[in-house]
């Protein structure tokens, strides 16, 4: 479905720059199915909650804003099994207007993140786009991939800082994408991930976003950001990274972002206070304090643990209370959260 972009004045355009941040963005973008008049999301300024909201476009007819600035399904209005998958809309107050794409939210809750996509028992390369699909294919709850910037500035796919004998932050990217994997599949843009993941509603993104050598992870986070703004792809997007930094740049702009740190050296409670939603820390760290879920459930963050292959561990932390688990083995996972 295809968006009308509104053009905004110098002055709103440097209000909105704040942090990089769009001047509307909302706390949710998927709709539950079969529930009248269903919640999808809060709406909200750079400076907080948004009142007097108007909702400028809705093609569907399906949508109003209450008084209080929130987006949901009109008092008779449900989604059905058959309904769409997306939904545009356009709010606007003042002279502030943002486009969005909402989708219906059909989404696995099975806590299983297929680790650089499901590689290890199928055709694709890690990181690829066949990886991707076969996650989606065999129903996780997300994929995990891992994005650095080129020399000359594009998000591509990589776990490593180098691939195919290149560096990747010292060589142009139309070299990088040139790289041939398996399966016919070439190094991938972020991009591209993006329009992949779009024609579905089942698997989320989990975007890695990589420590930079070369003191560019801000301005990853924020390239990045931008194409998920320019695409509306916000529904389908989990963050995690190893940079702290980079954790906390992601939730200056979009202070509603999921975003997971990777290094283990975070408290709860240190997390909650930096407004980070969750962490995401090796199995060897987890082990190592016993009182993390508690702390994690008292502070009110997520908890996602990564690389878990063995399924007794899986059934463990399952057991213990993880949100999400990390792993290259997502089949083995999908068979025990299934018993």
């Amino acid at each position: 479905m295809r968006l009308r972009y509104r053009i905004m004045i110098p002055a709103l355009l440097a209000a909105a720059a704040v942090n990089g941040q769009a001047p509307l963005h909302m706390d949710n973008y998927t709709i539950p199915v079969g529930k009248s008049g269903a919640k999808v999301g809060t709406i909200y300024t750079p400076q907080g909650a948004a009142k007097g909201v108007q909702l400028a476009e809705d093609t569907s007819g399906l949508f109003t804003v209450s008084k209080k600035g929130v987006l949901q399904l009109k008092k008779k209005a449900s989604l059905g099994a058959d309904a769409a998958m997306q939904y545009a809309v356009t709010l606007k107050t003042g002279d502030a207007s943002e486009s969005f794409i909402l989708v219906k939210d059909e989404f696995n809750r099975n806590k299983v993140v297929a680790h650089r996509g499901a590689w290890k028992n199928n055709a694709g390369s890690q990181n690829s786009i066949t990886s991707f699909r076969d996650a989606v294919r065999i129903g996780c709850e997300g994929s995990e991939f891992d994005v650095w910037l080129s020399k000359d500035g594009v998000p591509m796919l990589s776990h490593d800082g180098h691939i195919g004998g290149k560096t990747i932050e010292e060589t142009p990217i139309a070299e990088l994408t040139a790289i041939e994997l398996k399966n016919g599949d070439h190094v991938p843009l972020f991009e591209d991930y993006i329009k992949e993941a779009m024609k579905q509603n089942k698997t989320r993104l989990v975007l890695e976003l990589k420590p930079s050598k070369t003191g560019r992870g801000e301005q990853l986070a924020q390239t990045c950001m931008d194409l998920i703004r320019k695409y509306k792809c916000e529904a389908w997007m989990l963050y995690i990274s190893f940079d702290y930094n980079i954790c906390k740049k992601v939730a200056a702009i979009d202070p509603h972002a999921k975003v997971a740190y990777l290094n283990g050296d975070k408290t709860p409670a240190e997390l909650k206070a930096d407004g980070i939603w969750g962490f995401d820390y090796n199995w060897k760290v987890i082990d190592k304090d016993p009182n993390i879920f508690k702390e994690a459930r008292k502070n009110k963050v997520t908890v996602n643990i990564w690389t878990v292959n063995d399924p007794a561990q899986m059934s463990t932390y399952l057991n213990a209370g993880a949100d999400f688990l990390t792993t290259d083995e997502p089949e083995k996972a999908l068979e025990l959260v299934k018993k």
